[in-house]
C-alpha cells in the first residue's frame, strides 16, 4: 500500500532543534506560559461562519468563541493555497521571503503513489521549535503537507512532539483514507484504498450505497479529533502547542450520513458528477455543509476538552483558514455566499482568495465581543506566540497582533505584502485600506490595480490612473522591488524570467 516509502519509516529520524533557549529558563518558566491551540481550517471563506454572515451553515460553537473573544475583520492568509501558508504560519517569513511559496508535488494522486510536497528545509525554525525550546509540549493533528515521510521532512524534524494526521496534502483530498500517520508510522484504517479524483456517469441516490463506493468506515476527521482530545488530558498539567489544521471543507467532498442528512433534500436537485475534480456526491451542497458543521463541532469538542481539564482560563484558542473557498471539487461558492462580497476564490490575492475568518479565545485575558478591523496576516503568529508565550522569535517578517487581541493600542504597520506564483502569478502590498495589485504577472506584468478596501471592499472600482492611485503605485512598487526574493522553485511570472 506504502510503495518504496515504506523503507523509510524506521529510517526517519527527528531533527535536533536549532532554535534553542536554557534549559533551566524553560523549565523555570514553563509552568507559567498559557496553551494554545491553533486551529486553520482547510480552504473555508470569509462569509462561511454565522459570525461572519453565513446564514445556511450553523457554526455554533464558533460564533460562540466570537461572542466571548475577540473577531478580526481583516485577517489575510500568507497565501491563497496550502503549502505557502502552512509554511509562512510556521516560520513567520512573508512570501517574499519564504523556502516554499506553492503547491509542488513530489507524487501523483493515486493511492500507491509516493506521497509529499516540497519539504521544508532544515535550516528554518518553526513556531513549534520556538516553543518547545521554553517547555512546550508540540503537537501537529491534521494536515502537515510541507513534506513527506523521509527523513528530514517530517513534523517531528521541525519541533513537533506529537503527530496524528496527513502527511501530503493531496492524500488529504480523502477523508476516508487507508491510513493516517501517527509520527513516524501509518495507522491502518478501515478503509478501502482509492484515488479521491473520480469521474461518474451517475451516482447513487442512497447515501449508504454512497458511502460504500465513495466512503469507507473510519472518517478521518472523527480519529484526528479524538487524538487531539487524549493529548489534552495527557498534557494539561504543562503548557502544550496544539496545530489543529484540519482538512475540512477541502474536496473531496465527503461526510459521514448522519451529519449529511442535517441538511434539507431540496438543496441538491442534481448530483456532483466529479466533472471539475475529486469525488462525485448526489448531495454537494448538503454535504459540504455537513463538513463545515463537523468542523463547528470540532471546535466545540477542544473547548469542552480543555473545560473539563480545567485549563480553559490558561488556553488561548486561534481560529482562521488558509484561503479562500475553492471553485472546484462540486463545492458552490455562489449558494452559500462563501466569501461573502469579496472578490475572488483561492488561487487568487484578490480578498476573496485569502482574507479569512480570525477569532481568538482566552477567557482571563481577552475581552468578550471585540472586534479588530486593523489588518494582520498568518506569518504574524510567530512574533505574536511569541510575545504572548514569552518566547524568542528568530528573525521573520511579522508583526505581533498581541497587543490588538487584549485591546492594546500598537504602532500601524507599514504595509502588508503577498505574492502567488502559481496560477496568473499576482503579486499584492496593503498599505491599511489601500491595497495595490497585479493580477496577471505571468501574461500581463504591467498592469496594475489600485482598490481603496474601505470604500470598496469588493475591489469593483479601480483607481490606478488617479492621482491618489498613482501615488500608492509607486509606493507599492519600492515595496515589491525590495521584499520579494527570487526563489527559482517558485517564479513569479515575468518578473524572475
Amino acid at each position: 500500500m506504502f510503495g518504496s516509502l515504506s523503507l523509510l519509516l524506521l529510517a526517519s529520524a527527528s531533527k535536533s532543534a536549532t532554535f534553542k533557549l536554557n534549559p533551566a529558563e524553560a523549565s523555570s518558566q514553563g509552568t507559567q506560559r498559557p496553551n494554545v491551540i491553533y486551529i486553520m481550517a482547510d480552504d473555508l471563506g470569509y462569509g462561511e461562519l454565522g459570525c461572519y454572515g453565513q446564514k445556511k451553515i450553523p457554526t455554533p460553537n464558533i460564533d460562540q468563541l466570537a461572542k466571548e473573544g475577540v473577531k478580526f475583520s481583516r485577517f489575510y492568509a500568507p497565501s491563497a493555497v496550502c503549502a505557502p501558508t502552512r509554511c509562512s504560519l510556521m516560520t513567520g517569513l512573508h512570501q517574499g521571503h519564504a523556502p516554499i511559496r506553492g503547491n509542488k508535488e513530489k507524487g501523483g494522486f493515486g493511492p500507491n503513489d509516493p506521497e509529499g510536497q516540497t519539504p521544508l528545509p532544515a535550516s528554518t525554525t518553526t513556531i513549534a521549535e520556538m516553543l518547545k525550546a521554553v517547555g512546550y509540549r508540540t503537537a501537529i493533528f491534521g494536515k502537515w503537507g510541507l513534506g513527506g515521510p523521509q527523513p528530514g521532512e517530517t513534523p517531528m524534524d521541525h519541533g513537533f512532539d506529537d503527530f496524528y494526521g496527513y502527511l501530503c496534502q493531496r492524500r488529504a483530498h480523502n477523508h476516508y483514507p487507508a491510513y493516517l500517520w501517527r509520527n513516524h508510522q501509518p495507522d491502518l484504517l478501515n478503509n478501502t484504498p482509492y484515488n479521491a479524483h473520480q469521474k461518474a456517469k451517475s451516482v447513487p441516490n442512497d447515501l449508504d450505497e454512497v458511502q460504500k463506493l465513495y466512503g469507507g468506515n473510519d472518517y478521518a476527521h472523527e480519529k484526528i479529533l479524538i487524538e487531539s482530545l487524549q493529548f489534552i488530558e495527557k498534557n494539561k498539567k504543562n503548557p502544550f502547542f496544539i496545530y489543529y489544521a484540519s482538512t475540512v471543507p477541502h474536496a473531496a467532498l465527503q461526510a459521514p450520513k448522519r451529519w449529511v442528512e442535517k441538511f434539507p433534500k431540496e438543496w441538491d436537485p442534481k448530483p456532483y458528477l466529479g466533472e471539475s475534480g475529486y469525488l462525485p456526491t448526489p448531495r454537494p451542497h448538503a454535504t459540504y455543509a455537513a463538513m463545515i458543521a463537523y468542523l463547528d463541532h470540532t471546535v466545540g469538542e477542544l473547548r469542552k476538552a480543555i473545560e473539563k481539564a480545567g485549563i480553559a482560563d490558561r488556553t488561548l484558542i486561534i481560529f482562521t483558514s488558509d484561503n479562500g473557498a475553492t471553485f472546484n471539487g462540486g463545492v458552490d461558492s455562489e449558494f452559500f455566499e462563501s466569501n461573502g462580497i469579496l472578490r475572488g476564490k483561492k488561487m487568487s490575492l484578490y480578498e476573496g482568495g485569502f482574507r479569512e475568518p480570525f477569532i481568538a479565545w482566552y477567557p482571563s485575558k481577552i475581552a468578550p465581543n471585540s472586534t479588530v478591523d486593523e489588518p494582520y496576516a498568518g506569518y504574524d503568529t510567530m512574533s505574536s506566540l511569541a510575545e504572548i508565550c514569552t518566547a524568542k522569535a528568530p528573525k521573520n517578517d511579522g508583526k505581533s497582533y498581541a497587543s490588538a487581541l487584549f485591546g492594546k493600542k500598537s504602532k500601524a504597520r507599514d504595509f502588508l505584502y503577498f505574492e502567488y506564483p502559481e496560477s496568473t502569478a499576482m503579486q499584492a502590498v496593503i498599505f491599511g485600506n489601500m491595497k495595490v495589485i497585479r493580477p496577471n504577472l505571468k501574461q500581463k506584468p504591467d498592469l496594475i490595480e489600485v482598490y481603496d478596501l474601505a470604500n470598496d471592499p469588493s475591489e469593483k472600482v479601480n483607481i490606478a490612473a488617479t492621482p491618489e492611485g498613482k501615488k500608492w503605485t509607486q509606493k507599492a512598487k519600492e515595496v515589491w522591488s525590495k521584499e520579494h526574493v527570487k526563489n527559482d522553485a517558485f517564479k513569479l511570472g515575468k518578473i524572475d524570467d
